[in-house]
Protein backbone atom coordinates (compact mmCIF):
# COMPACT_ATOMS: atom_id res chain seq x y z
CA UNK A 1 0.00 0.00 0.00
CA UNK A 2 0.87 3.38 -0.45
CA UNK A 3 3.81 5.49 2.16
CA UNK A 4 2.30 6.54 5.19
CA UNK A 5 3.15 8.44 8.17
CA UNK A 6 3.36 6.86 11.57
CA UNK A 7 -0.02 5.78 13.37
CA UNK A 8 -1.14 5.14 16.65
CA UNK A 9 -4.45 3.10 15.92
CA UNK A 10 -4.64 1.16 12.65
CA UNK A 11 -7.41 -1.11 11.66
CA UNK A 12 -7.05 -3.97 8.62
CA UNK A 13 -10.37 -5.18 7.08
CA UNK A 14 -10.64 -8.67 5.51
CA UNK A 15 -6.74 -9.24 6.83
CA UNK A 16 -6.87 -12.68 4.93
CA UNK A 17 -2.94 -13.61 5.08
CA UNK A 18 -2.26 -10.68 7.38
CA UNK A 19 0.09 -9.34 4.90
CA UNK A 20 -1.21 -5.46 5.08
CA UNK A 21 -1.02 -6.03 8.92
CA UNK A 22 2.36 -7.41 8.82
CA UNK A 23 3.63 -4.01 6.92
CA UNK A 24 1.59 -1.64 8.72
CA UNK A 25 2.33 -3.00 11.99
CA UNK A 26 6.20 -1.23 12.36
CA UNK A 27 4.71 1.80 10.99
CA UNK A 28 2.21 1.96 13.89
CA UNK A 29 1.52 1.49 17.71
CA UNK A 30 -1.12 -0.75 17.49
CA UNK A 31 -3.23 -2.82 14.53
CA UNK A 32 -5.96 -4.21 14.49
CA UNK A 33 -6.24 -7.66 12.23
CA UNK A 34 -10.01 -8.06 11.69
CA UNK A 35 -11.48 -10.99 9.16
CA UNK A 36 -14.47 -12.96 9.28
CA UNK A 37 -12.70 -16.67 9.01
CA UNK A 38 -11.22 -18.17 12.33
CA UNK A 39 -8.68 -19.81 9.90
CA UNK A 40 -7.36 -16.96 8.00
CA UNK A 41 -6.74 -15.14 11.44
CA UNK A 42 -5.04 -18.09 12.79
CA UNK A 43 -3.04 -17.99 9.48
CA UNK A 44 -2.46 -14.27 9.95
CA UNK A 45 -1.04 -14.74 13.69
CA UNK A 46 1.38 -17.38 12.56
CA UNK A 47 2.53 -15.49 9.72
CA UNK A 48 3.33 -11.88 11.81
CA UNK A 49 4.51 -13.64 14.96
CA UNK A 50 6.82 -15.59 13.09
CA UNK A 51 7.84 -12.02 11.78
CA UNK A 52 8.47 -10.66 15.16
CA UNK A 53 5.69 -8.30 15.34
CA UNK A 54 3.55 -8.47 19.15
CA UNK A 55 1.56 -5.13 18.54
CA UNK A 56 -1.27 -6.66 16.39
CA UNK A 57 -4.11 -8.09 17.89
CA UNK A 58 -6.71 -10.58 15.67
CA UNK A 59 -10.38 -10.20 16.16
CA UNK A 60 -13.07 -12.01 14.32
CA UNK A 61 -16.33 -10.15 12.57
CA UNK A 62 -17.83 -9.08 9.80
CA UNK A 63 -16.82 -5.81 7.37
CA UNK A 64 -20.26 -4.49 7.28
CA UNK A 65 -20.66 -4.78 10.94
CA UNK A 66 -17.37 -3.16 13.08
CA UNK A 67 -17.48 -4.19 17.09
CA UNK A 68 -15.58 -1.18 17.18
CA UNK A 69 -16.74 2.41 19.10
CA UNK A 70 -17.05 5.03 17.05
CA UNK A 71 -13.50 6.98 15.86
CA UNK A 72 -11.03 4.18 17.46
CA UNK A 73 -8.95 4.38 14.54
CA UNK A 74 -6.34 6.44 12.75
CA UNK A 75 -6.10 4.17 9.49
CA UNK A 76 -8.49 2.00 8.04
CA UNK A 77 -7.01 -0.45 5.14
CA UNK A 78 -8.67 -2.96 3.05
CA UNK A 79 -6.86 -5.43 0.20
CA UNK A 80 -8.38 -6.92 -2.64
CA UNK A 81 -11.57 -8.11 -0.42
CA UNK A 82 -14.33 -5.93 -1.05
CA UNK A 83 -15.76 -7.41 -4.36
CA UNK A 84 -16.80 -10.03 -1.86
CA UNK A 85 -19.20 -8.00 0.68
CA UNK A 86 -22.54 -7.92 0.04
CA UNK A 87 -23.46 -4.63 1.20
CA UNK A 88 -20.42 -2.20 0.17
CA UNK A 89 -22.40 0.83 1.34
CA UNK A 90 -22.39 -1.06 4.90
CA UNK A 91 -18.54 -1.11 4.61
CA UNK A 92 -17.67 1.78 3.47
CA UNK A 93 -20.20 3.47 6.04
CA UNK A 94 -18.87 1.24 9.21
CA UNK A 95 -15.11 2.42 7.82
CA UNK A 96 -16.17 5.86 7.86
CA UNK A 97 -18.08 5.33 11.85
CA UNK A 98 -14.67 3.86 13.16
CA UNK A 99 -11.98 6.62 11.73
CA UNK A 100 -11.31 9.22 13.84
CA UNK A 101 -11.54 12.70 11.77
CA UNK A 102 -9.18 13.91 9.32
CA UNK A 103 -8.57 9.32 9.70
CA UNK A 104 -7.04 8.06 6.03
CA UNK A 105 -9.23 4.98 4.26
CA UNK A 106 -6.78 2.93 2.12
CA UNK A 107 -8.89 0.37 -0.27
CA UNK A 108 -6.96 -1.42 -2.87
CA UNK A 109 -9.53 -3.36 -5.06
CA UNK A 110 -10.68 -4.92 -8.64
CA UNK A 111 -12.34 -2.96 -10.49
CA UNK A 112 -14.50 -3.25 -13.83
CA UNK A 113 -14.86 -1.31 -16.60
CA UNK A 114 -16.92 1.84 -16.56
CA UNK A 115 -18.55 0.02 -20.17
CA UNK A 116 -21.71 -1.82 -18.64
CA UNK A 117 -21.47 -4.57 -21.10
CA UNK A 118 -17.86 -4.99 -19.72
CA UNK A 119 -18.52 -4.79 -16.50
CA UNK A 120 -21.45 -7.22 -16.57
CA UNK A 121 -18.90 -9.81 -18.49
CA UNK A 122 -16.07 -9.25 -16.04
CA UNK A 123 -18.24 -9.68 -13.09
CA UNK A 124 -19.98 -12.86 -14.90
CA UNK A 125 -16.50 -14.43 -15.08
CA UNK A 126 -15.24 -13.59 -11.71
CA UNK A 127 -18.55 -14.90 -10.31
CA UNK A 128 -18.27 -18.46 -11.97
CA UNK A 129 -14.55 -18.66 -10.64
CA UNK A 130 -15.31 -17.91 -7.13
CA UNK A 131 -19.19 -18.22 -5.92
CA UNK A 132 -18.14 -15.89 -2.72
CA UNK A 133 -17.78 -12.99 -5.30
CA UNK A 134 -19.78 -10.51 -4.94
CA UNK A 135 -19.49 -7.33 -7.02
CA UNK A 136 -16.37 -5.33 -8.59
CA UNK A 137 -17.24 -2.08 -8.75
CA UNK A 138 -16.73 0.72 -10.95
CA UNK A 139 -14.14 3.42 -10.46
CA UNK A 140 -16.64 5.58 -10.58
CA UNK A 141 -19.19 3.87 -8.29
CA UNK A 142 -16.51 3.81 -5.73
CA UNK A 143 -15.15 7.47 -5.61
CA UNK A 144 -18.92 8.64 -5.32
CA UNK A 145 -19.55 6.20 -2.79
CA UNK A 146 -16.74 7.33 -0.63
CA UNK A 147 -17.14 11.33 -1.12
CA UNK A 148 -21.29 10.77 -0.50
CA UNK A 149 -20.05 9.00 3.00
CA UNK A 150 -17.92 11.91 4.17
CA UNK A 151 -14.61 10.36 2.70
CA UNK A 152 -12.56 13.09 0.86
CA UNK A 153 -10.56 11.73 -2.02
CA UNK A 154 -7.07 12.48 -1.65
CA UNK A 155 -5.44 10.12 -3.84
CA UNK A 156 -6.09 7.63 -6.58
CA UNK A 157 -4.58 5.46 -9.40
CA UNK A 158 -5.12 2.29 -11.39
CA UNK A 159 -2.97 -0.74 -12.62
CA UNK A 160 -3.49 -3.63 -15.14
CA UNK A 161 -3.54 -6.89 -13.42
CA UNK A 162 -2.21 -10.28 -15.37
CA UNK A 163 -4.03 -13.53 -14.84
CA UNK A 164 -2.86 -16.87 -16.20
CA UNK A 165 -5.94 -18.30 -16.75
CA UNK A 166 -4.45 -21.91 -15.27
CA UNK A 167 -3.27 -20.34 -11.57
CA UNK A 168 -5.96 -18.09 -11.55
CA UNK A 169 -9.01 -20.51 -12.07
CA UNK A 170 -7.00 -23.56 -10.19
CA UNK A 171 -6.27 -21.85 -6.89
CA UNK A 172 -10.08 -21.92 -6.42
CA UNK A 173 -10.12 -25.82 -6.00
CA UNK A 174 -13.06 -25.70 -8.43
CA UNK A 175 -13.93 -28.66 -11.03
CA UNK A 176 -12.76 -29.29 -14.48
CA UNK A 177 -15.64 -28.93 -15.63
CA UNK A 178 -16.55 -25.68 -14.59
CA UNK A 179 -13.14 -24.44 -15.63
CA UNK A 180 -14.01 -25.76 -19.44
CA UNK A 181 -16.99 -24.01 -19.00
CA UNK A 182 -15.49 -21.09 -18.07
CA UNK A 183 -13.15 -20.70 -20.65
CA UNK A 184 -15.53 -21.64 -23.51
CA UNK A 185 -17.44 -18.51 -22.49
CA UNK A 186 -14.22 -16.66 -22.27
CA UNK A 187 -13.54 -18.13 -26.01
CA UNK A 188 -17.05 -17.18 -27.32
CA UNK A 189 -16.21 -13.38 -26.14
CA UNK A 190 -17.27 -10.71 -28.64
CA UNK A 191 -14.22 -8.71 -30.64
CA UNK A 192 -14.28 -5.77 -28.52
CA UNK A 193 -14.76 -8.07 -25.20
CA UNK A 194 -11.98 -9.87 -26.32
CA UNK A 195 -9.92 -6.96 -27.26
CA UNK A 196 -10.80 -4.75 -23.89
CA UNK A 197 -9.96 -7.99 -21.63
CA UNK A 198 -6.35 -8.38 -23.67
CA UNK A 199 -7.64 -12.09 -23.55
CA UNK A 200 -4.85 -14.43 -25.21
CA UNK A 201 -5.68 -17.57 -26.78
CA UNK A 202 -3.30 -20.22 -28.00
CA UNK A 203 -3.77 -23.24 -29.62
CA UNK A 204 -7.76 -22.83 -28.86
CA UNK A 205 -6.81 -22.38 -25.25
CA UNK A 206 -7.18 -19.29 -22.78
CA UNK A 207 -3.57 -18.34 -21.55
CA UNK A 208 -4.23 -15.02 -20.24
CA UNK A 209 -6.59 -11.99 -19.52
CA UNK A 210 -6.01 -8.38 -17.87
CA UNK A 211 -8.12 -6.59 -15.23
CA UNK A 212 -7.70 -3.93 -13.67
CA UNK A 213 -7.72 -2.60 -10.03
CA UNK A 214 -7.72 0.76 -8.40
CA UNK A 215 -5.78 1.82 -5.20
CA UNK A 216 -7.78 4.96 -3.49
CA UNK A 217 -6.35 6.88 -0.39
CA UNK A 218 -9.29 9.27 1.16
CA UNK A 219 -9.55 11.18 4.63
CA UNK A 220 -12.00 11.38 6.67
CA UNK A 221 -13.48 14.86 6.82
CA UNK A 222 -13.54 16.96 10.04
CA UNK A 223 -16.85 18.68 10.35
Amino acid sequence: MAAMETKRDVLDIATGGGHVANALAPLAENVVAYDLTPAMLDHARRFIAGNGYGNVQFVQGDAERLPFSDCAFDMVTCRIAAHHFPDVLAFVQESWRVLRPGGSFLLIDNVSPENDAYDAFYNAVEKRRDPSHCRALKKTEWLRMLEEKGLAIEFMMTFAKRFRYDSWFDRMGRPQQEKDELEQTMLAAQGEIRHHFRIAVEEERVVSFEGESMLVKARKEVK
